[in-house]
């Protein structure tokens, strides 16, 4: 009984095994896994949590100072005539208050914070959406290359064995037919390092959805990759949608708000002390002292240093502004020439979808023909195999660069 169900156990586990392996993932799902998953994005909301958990005691006290000792109390050994002189003992207490203007700038700079570790987030998930799409468009580029590659595999070895059979029968010369074998094998490695590009993909893309590297999956492989430029692309539309310019945006804001803070530094702060003093000789009554402080920041030696520190922060701020500007003009002119590229690159795609392919394909099925009617040796076979078999390679590194400037494109736009 135990050795059946271990057998239906492992049966079990082996059918659950391959329906996980044949799992065919959409790229929307890989981008959602990657929003949940991924550690580093995770790490963010911690930072977040963080930052706002220090906004909620931006507004506390210190807490109070309480003492005890003697007071005016004579040194032993000295002569006391009045046992009025004796002294007291005294307990102490004083408590600092904050100028609420501090605090409330304070928790205002702190909550800044955590938006700006929110853009952050923003930014590096956007970086991880890229480099998802890239790895998921080369895993379409490699499977169209695989089908290619097999299909010349097979006329290559249809090739070898014909020119095999020809040179048996002194219709064809021995070097043909060890070309032909050398360039079937080639065709081999070209398949093989295909499966490994494969392979490399799939298991950065399951580290950046944060799964096991070994477990396998499929890709949607009628997936169709459509270019969709923008209508109106300018700066106005980045400033509002590039996370890295919205950060930029709220350190800003956070900065002016230190500025804030800092210019706080001119209001003063409070304290309050209390004494209770108890008289050694009992004749004496219970005294007290209470009394009341308050800071003076505006004088001349103190005022200078959070004078000096607004300055700098403000010439910081405008330095960051202006490098704001920058970047958004930077970005502006990169995007709308990727823009450009990519309406060029979708033209020669299209030359070789609709012209290049065809003809060299109808030209190794004439050549093929020729070959089968001796009208035409291997060699004559061999090199139009090789000319297909290059601009369909040609073709694919065009369509991996048109695939990669629409993810650089999308990346730029934050789509």
């Amino acid at each position: 009984m135990f050795h059946i169900k271990r057998i239906l156990f492992v049966l079990i586990f082996v059918g659950f095994g391959q329906s996980f392996a044949q799992q065919v993932l959409s790229l929307q799902q890989i981008l959602q896994a990657i929003d949940e998953n991924n550690p580093a994005l995770n790490a963010y909301e911690n930072r977040i949590k963080s930052q706002d958990a220090k906004v909620e005691g931006a507004r506390s006290w210190m807490a109070p100072m309480i003492g005890a000792g003697t007071f005016m109390t004579p040194y032993p050994g000295q002569k006391v005539e009045d046992p009025s002189d004796w002294g007291a003992f005294m307990i102490s207490a004083e408590q600092d208050i904050p100028n609420p203007a501090k605090t409330k700038s304070k928790a205002e700079y702190l909550a800044a914070q955590s938006s700006i570790i929110r853009s952050e987030q923003s930014s590096l998930a956007n970086q991880l959406r890229a480099r998802a799409k890239d790895l998921y468009y080369e895993l379409l580029i490699a499977n169209k290359k695989i089908v290619y590659q097999r299909e010349n595999l097979a006329i290559m070895q249809t090739m070898r064995k014909l020119g095999e059979i020809r040179y048996q029968f002194n219709q064809g010369a021995l070097g043909q037919v060890f070309k032909a074998e050398g360039r079937y094998h080639e065709a081999e490695n070209m398949i093989l390092m295909t499966q490994s590009t494969i392979r490399a993909n799939k298991i950065t893309l399951n580290a950046l959805m944060y799964r096991p590297a070994s477990v396998n999956f499929n890709i949607d492989t009628n997936y169709a990759v459509v270019f969709n430029p923008l209508p109106v692309l300018d700066i106005a539309y980045l400033s509002a949608n590039r996370s890295d310019i919205v950060q930029m945006d709220r350190s800003i804001t956070a900065m002016g708000l230190n500025i804030n803070q800092i210019r706080m530094e001119a209001k003063p702060d409070f304290k309050i002390k209390f004494d209770n003093m108890s008289n050694y000789f009992a004749m004496m009554p219970r005294q007290f002292t209470i009394m009341g402080m308050m800071s003076i920041p505006i004088a001349p030696w103190s005022s200078k240093m959070y004078k000096s520190d607004i300055k700098s922060m403000s010439f910081e701020q405008e330095a960051m502004r202006q490098q704001r500007e920058a970047m958004l003009v930077e970005m502006l002119g990169m995007t709308k020439s990727i823009e450009s590229e990519i309406i060029s690159m979708r033209t020669q795609l299209n030359n070789y979808e609709n012209k290049i392919l065809p003809a060299l394909s109808k030209n190794l099925k004439v050549t093929m023909i020729s070959y089968q009617e001796n009208k035409a040796d291997l060699n004559s076979v061999i090199d139009a195999w090789e000319a297909v078999n290059m601009s369909e390679m040609n073709y694919l590194d065009q369509l991996q660069k048109f695939y990669k400037m629409i993810v650089e494109y999308e990346k730029n736009i934050e789509r």
